[in-house]
Order: structure tokens, then sequence, then C-alpha cells
């Protein structure tokens, strides 16, 4: 049996599961993520769009950009999922709304030239001034 992960939003109306090992980690800095989730940056878990399962509810579907649909939790707002175009294949799951959010702990930090003056970059991390990196389509 492959590795799964569960995770869901605030309100417990979205339960979701991911399995096999996400193929990036990554904390966003992007104004487009800032604004979705409310927060200073996102972490992303990427995993094959076959191995993501919505278990309970749905996600409302918001197209953010001209490149990419963003799932949300529709009674609580949750931020769950970043689906890009350019990546068929390929979920972004936010990380922290995973069980255990531990598990993901990101592996670079990307859209950096959009951080906010007051946070902190994880030093230790490669980090991508304007882009993802190139591995993987990610959240931007």
């Amino acid at each position: 049996m492959k590795e799964h992960f569960d995770g869901g939003c605030l309100c417990g109306a979205v339960r979701f599961r991911s399995t096999g090992a996400p193929s990036a980690l990554s904390r966003c800095h992007c104004r487009s993520c800032r604004l979705a989730a409310g927060s200073a940056g996102v972490a992303w878990a990427v995993f094959r769009r076959a191995d993501f399962a919505l278990l309970q509810g749905s996600l409302v579907r918001y197209r953010s950009s001209p490149i990419a649909v963003r799932g949300f939790c529709g009674t609580c707002g949750t931020s769950i999922s970043y689906e890009p175009d350019d990546s068929p294949a390929n979920i972004e799951v936010t990380s922290s709304t995973f069980d255990d959010p531990n598990r993901f702990a990101p592996t670079r930090e990307i859209w950096v030239s959009h951080c906010l003056a007051w946070e902190q970059l994880d030093d230790a991390l490669p980090q991508f001034l304007n882009d993802s990196g190139g591995a993987t389509s990610e959240a931007s």
C-alpha cells in the first residue's frame, strides 16, 4: 500500500488524501498566494493529480490568474489547492492543511522578490527570486 497523507479544512467540511511522496516542497511569497491565504507566505506540497482525492466535501474553484485555478472550502474559506494549467498532471496542496504538516517542511523559498520586508527568509534553503526554480510549476 502506498503511503498516504490526509488533511482537511478548518471546519472539517473538506477532507482529502494524497498518496506517494510529494515532488516538491516550497514556501511561496508571491502576492497571489499571500492574498489567497491571507498570510505572509504559503507552504505547498506538490503531488501527482492522480494521487490526490477528496474524501469528503468539494472544493470551490476560483481562477485566480490566467494560468491557474485555486481550490477552497466553500464553508470556511480554507485555501487547499493550486492547479497550474502548465502542469496538468500535478496539484499543489497547502502544506498546513495536512493532519501532520511537519512532514512537509519547505525545501526551498520561491518568488522571494515578492517577500514582505518584515518576513524572514530561511537562509539555509535555496531561494528563487522571480520563479519557482523550474523543477515543477508552483504557485505564483
